[in-house]
């Protein structure tokens, strides 16, 4: 049974191009070294989603599937899709994250990070620490072979150790053919085998447990 279900949910199309595919990995991450370039100390959250709008369609995207999320401040621990209390304006010692879905040609990318403006050290152990997580769940996925539940599993452990609290809500996704959801519509922390390279993308979402900021990192499996 899991075999079958795995065969359906990680199907590709016949003339599916890796080689494509990872250029619009690496293109994604260059829009968000693009917008994060554009996003100034005193800038309004809501100028700064226009601003990265504005850059991908530059860079070509034909459509998202999902639209940008550039997050300021507090808003940062906002659940994925919820909307931003507005009116937040970055300021000198503060965090944000990227969050873009764009689509070029006929695949999917997805990037996200995180970013700081001064020295808040809290924010600074956040920023990094979001991609600590990043790392320590991947290599596990590597080396073990987990499920999708068990790597989330130990994501929400491995945060909770390093004094961070895991949003559960945003927890991977297939990405691949326009639009991924074709295939499978639901999480990477619902799946009971042990996800394929280059097919899932794993997010991790991490919040302080008492102030309100966090940080967000997101990447494929490979």
């Amino acid at each position: 049974m899991v075999n079958a279900e795995r065969h359906r949910i990680e199907k590709i199309e016949e003339n599916f191009s890796e080689e494509l595919f990872f250029e619009i990995r690496d293109k994604s991450f260059e829009a968000v070294r693009r917008i994060a370039e554009g996003i100034e100390i005193g800038m309004l959250e809501e100028e700064a989603n226009e601003m990265a709008i504005a850059t991908l369609q530059a860079m070509g995207t034909r459509q998202g599937c999902h639209k940008p999320y550039i997050r300021f401040g507090s808003n940062t621990i906002k659940t994925f899709g919820a909307e931003s209390e507005p009116g937040i304006c970055l300021g000198e010692d503060d965090i944000y994250f990227i969050d873009i879905g764009p689509v070029w040609e006929k695949y999917e990318g997805d990037a996200g990070e995180t970013f700081v403006t001064g020295n808040n050290p809290e924010m600074k152990r956040c920023s990094q620490d979001v991609k600590r997580i990043f790392k320590k769940v991947s290599d596990k996925w590597k080396l073990e072979k987990c499920s999708g539940q068990a790597l989330y599993q130990f994501a929400e452990q491995t945060a909770r150790q390093m004094g961070w609290v895991l949003n559960l809500d945003l927890s991977g996704h297939r990405l691949g053919d326009f639009p991924h959801d074709v295939q499978y519509d639901g999480s990477l922390a619902a799946i009971p085998f042990c996800p394929s390279p280059k097919l899932w993308v794993l997010e991790i979402q991490i919040r302080h447990r008492k102030q309100p900021f966090g940080a967000f990192y997101e990447d494929l499996l490979i």
